[in-house]
């Protein structure tokens, strides 16, 4: 429960940062070329709001909805979310978005996007001025990769350092390394101290790759348990920090990859036992051999998992056996690193947005439960604030998507207003605004279906 509410809070205020910011862009442009601003909401308020207010001589209402699913500006003299047609039906006015030329409302229009650009742009930015940037080079990973049995059909080998992909060097493990090897013809790994190429099969995509249980290829960190909380499964037996866990019911492992692997298997016989039977308590009641660190003795107990088959060990991380590489920034020096990294993080999410038409990438869609575990379970602001600069990508992205009800369906309208010399409709836009949140709310009905399907175990 207190991990659900922390990435609660941290969900809550990465949309209401997100959310301001992308309708204060619309807003400061209307306000700029003297477009009257009815209301600014953060998130939607059917039926009622959490609270507004309306300062002395204002022509703009501020307050916040009650639905997260974005926030609400509503300009004057505008076909938008609201439907209002009576407006319309006035004599137009110099204070109304249509009273504007095409190349203000242009702007208008693009504002919630530019600004949620910059601000990803600014965050990456203050992460790596504050924060600076830690990673483990590939090539000093000298204990390798572990490979699933995709890629060891490909070629890999447990134990493989990765080098580069068709050349390029592999810098770091990061969704990136995934992308270059996806794209790659050939990726050259160090085997037993000689440089080996493995050809690519064409089969192979980035969705195959991170979506695969176990994935594709993860670091091989060995089984050290890094620390034991009071009254856990792990506690009750005499593990301790520093202890290396070497077999799982006869089955021996060196490695928290090889653990994950077999708690799997119990899992999947959990899953096939009813809980409230005999069979469920015997897959609970594993059998754990355990070298102490002190000492170099194993022994061999009987541990009583909990029922979601966790032993609630802390366990290592590749920090604990290799040296992070650390670049510092500057104030000056973070703000063009800053730039250039979300330009990257942009260019990777446009390029696998292509996996969406596929019967997998449409599974893959996520709604709130997934951008929710986006978020770590403990509370670090720099991965915060990294996953909150992601999210405004993301969404500065989908919001210029040429779809009606979009701010993209607006400027594309906008566009064709401005080549043609031709302003649109009432009628079409009013009709566009309808079809285009009809696919927005099916959009948003299968992505959040696919968060319970998966909640249930059913994707």
């Amino acid at each position: 429960m207190e991990i659900f509410l922390i990435k609660l809070l941290q969900v809550a205020l990465a949309l209401s940062i997100l959310v301001f910011v992308h309708e204060g862009g619309h807003f400061l442009f209307s306000k700029l070329f003297g477009v009257r601003v009815e209301k600014f909401f953060i998130f939607f308020d059917p039926w009622f709001h959490l609270f507004q207010f309306k300062p002395k001589n204002s022509d703009t209402t501020y307050g916040m909805g009650w639905i997260p699913l974005g926030g609400y500006c509503k300009i004057s003299g505008m076909i938008d979310e609201s439907f209002d047609t009576e407006q319309m039906k006035q004599p137009v006015q110099s204070w109304e978005f249509r009273s504007k030329p095409a190349w203000q409302r242009l702007l208008i229009m693009a504002g919630g996007v530019l600004f949620n650009f910059i601000l990803a742009l600014f965050i990456y930015s203050m992460v790596l001025f504050t924060w600076g940037q830690s990673y483990i080079p590939l090539k000093d990973m000298k204990m390798g990769m572990v490979f699933n049995e995709t890629a060891q059909q490909a070629g890999f080998r447990n134990g493989d350092i990765l080098l580069s992909a068709d050349g390029k060097p592999m810098k770091r493990f990061d969704i990136d390394m995934y992308r270059m090897m996806s794209n790659a013809k050939t990726v050259d790994v160090m085997r037993d101290g000689k440089k080996k190429t493995i050809v690519m099969p064409e089969e192979i995509s980035l969705l195959t790759m991170v979506k695969e249980t176990p994935a594709f290829a993860r670091p091989y960190i060995p089984s050290k348990i890094d620390s034991v909380m009071p009254d856990t499964p792990a506690a009750q037996v005499g593990m301790s920090k520093g202890d290396h866990i070497v077999a799982i019911n006869g089955t021996e492992i060196s490695s928290w990859n090889e653990f994950d692997m077999q708690i799997g298997i119990l899992k999947d016989r959990l899953a096939a036992a009813k809980p409230t039977t005999k069979d469920s308590m015997k897959v609970r009641m594993a059998t754990f051999a355990f070298r102490h660190g002190g000492t170099g003795h194993i022994d061999t107990v009987k541990v009583t998992l909990t029922p979601e088959l966790t032993l609630d060990v802390g366990k290592a991380s590749l920090a604990d056996f290799y040296k992070p590489v650390t670049i510092e920034y500057g104030f000056l020096e973070s703000v063009p690193a800053g730039a250039k990294y979300g330009i990257g993080v942009l260019r990777g999410y446009v390029d696998d947005l292509k996996y969406v038409f596929t019967a997998d990438g449409a599974k893959s869609l996520g709604g709130f439960g997934a951008i929710g575990n986006l978020f770590p379970p403990t509370w670090d602001w720099m991965l915060f604030w990294q996953m909150t600069a992601f999210i405004s990508i993301m969404l500065a992205f989908m919001n210029i998507l040429p779809i009606p009800a979009l701010d993209g369906g607006h400027i594309l309208f906008l566009f064709y207003e401005i080549i043609t010399g031709r302003k649109p409709s009432e009628n079409f836009l009013l009709r566009a605004e309808y079809i285009g949140f009809a696919i927005l709310i099916l959009l948003l009905v299968v992505a959040n279906l696919n968060d319970v399907l998966r909640w249930l175990g059913y994707m």
